[in-house]
């Protein structure tokens, strides 16, 4: 396997995308993997004043991996609440693909929100 380079590094397409069917919501999203900044953000937002926080957590991961074509975020921060509220179903089909694509496991939620 080659050595990279700092350009190659940086140049590299590794922001992998999956469109899933969401037939509640009448159509596919696009699910990304997220960057290590909003994989971090995302992180942070399971810690609330030292506590874990689960709340809203499905609706959290699915704004910060939802993308449109040019893999812009869909939703903003101020959208969790209202996607929160959401079909469950459709939201799980949508989290799948994301903790798939971020190598999250159920186990890592948990632990995440106790940390």
């Amino acid at each position: 396997m080659a050595i990279l380079s700092r350009d190659a590094i940086l140049s590299a397409d590794d922001l992998k995308k999956e469109t899933v069917s969401v037939p509640e919501w009448g159509g596919e999203v696009v699910i990304a993997t997220m960057s290590g900044q909003a994989r971090d953000s995302w992180e942070q937002s399971l810690i609330r004043n030292k506590e874990g926080n689960m709340d809203n957590i499905r609706a959290r991961l699915v704004a910060m991996s939802a993308v449109d074509e040019k893999g812009n975020r869909l939703f903003s921060d101020s959208d969790v609440d209202v996607l929160g509220k959401k079909s469950a179903s459709a939201l799980d089909r949508c989290v799948r693909v994301a903790q798939k694509l971020n190598r999250l496991t159920e186990s890592e939620l948990e632990e995440l929100s106790k940390n």
